[in-house]
C-alpha cells in the first residue's frame, strides 16, 4: 500500500506523462472553495453568467472586513465568492492580506480553498510537530440571512504559498454546513494546484497528507472546473 507521500509524489509525475496514472479529480477532504472578487454582485453575477445558477447571499465576517455570497458544489462541498464588506473600515492584522488582495482584482479568480481534516487540535499537534508554522485553531462566525449563526474553527498555515496550500475547517455540530441549502444546480468536476515544478510542489504538500491533483503549468495556481446545466466553467487563481 502507498503511503499518502509517496501517492502525492506519483501524483505530480502523473502529470508528466501523457497516459500516466489515474488521479483523484476532487480532493477527498475539500470543504470549499474560495471565488475572490472586488464586489460581492459582480462575483454572484459572473458565477450566474457561466452557470445559471445564481449564489445566495451568506453573511458577513465580523472583523474581517469580508462578506461572501455561497452555491453548492454537491456532498459537503461549496463554493464561495468572497468580495470587500463596504461597511467594515477597520479589520485586523491577520486579515488585511486577503482584504488587499479581494480590492485588486479586476475580474473574479480563486484566491483560496478549505480543507475539513477532522479535529484541527490533532492537526495543529501534527502541524507542530513537524515544524510547521501556523495560526490557531481560531474561532469563526457568521450571521446568515435568516438570523442563524454559523460556527466555526480555523488553522490557517503561516506560509500558504499565496493561497496555493489550504486553510483547514472544522465545523461546530450545530451549524448547517453550507453545502446543504445554499442553491444547487452545480457540481465540482475537479480541483488541482500547478506549478512549473509539480515534483517540488508535491514535495511541499506532502507533510500536509493533501490528495490534491498536481499538474504542470506555466504558473502556479489554484484551477477548478465547475459543471452545471450550461457546461464548464473554468476557474483559475
Amino acid at each position: 500500500m502507498l503511503n499518502r507521500r509517496q501517492f502525492l509524489l506519483l501524483t505530480a509525475a502523473a502529470a508528466l506523462a501523457p497516459n500516466g496514472l489515474a488521479t483523484p479529480e476532487v480532493p477527498n477532504m475539500l470543504d470549499h472553495i474560495l471565488l475572490g472578487s472586488n464586489d460581492l454582485n459582480a462575483g454572484i453575477n459572473f458565477v450566474e453568467e457561466r452557470t445559471g445558477v445564481r449564489a445566495a447571499i451568506g453573511g458577513v465576517h465580523p472583523g474581517r472586513g469580508t462578506r461572501n455570497a455561497l452555491l453548492s458544489l454537491g456532498d459537503r462541498q461549496y463554493l464561495e465568492i468572497i468580495a470587500p464588506d463596504p461597511a467594515q473600515d477597520k479589520v485586523p492584522d491577520f486579515a488585511v492580506p486577503l482584504l488587499q488582495k479581494l480590492k485588486s482584482l479586476s475580474t473574479p479568480r480563486l484566491v483560496d480553498w478549505a480543507e475539513h481534516p477532522g479535529n484541527l487540535e490533532a492537526l495543529a499537534a501534527k502541524l507542530k510537530s513537524a515544524g510547521i508554522a501556523f495560526d490557531g485553531p481560531r474561532d469563526g462566525s457568521r450571521a446568515r440571512p435568516d438570523g442563524r449563526l454559523l460556527k466555526w474553527r480555523t488553522v490557517i498555515l503561516a506560509d500558504d504559498r499565496n493561497g496555493i496550500l489550504p486553510f483547514f475547517i472544522e465545523w461546530d455540530p450545530n451549524s448547517v454546513h453550507p453545502s446543504i441549502d445554499a442553491p444547487q444546480g452545480c457540481t465540482l468536476d475537479r480541483f488541482s494546484i500547478a506549478d512549473p515544478d509539480p515534483m517540488a510542489l508535491a514535495k511541499s504538500c506532502a507533510p500536509l497528507d493533501l490528495d490534491v491533483p498536481i499538474d504542470r503549468g506555466e504558473k502556479t495556481e489554484l484551477r477548478a472546473r465547475i459543471r452545471s446545466a450550461k457546461g464548464l466553467m473554468v476557474l483559475s487563481s
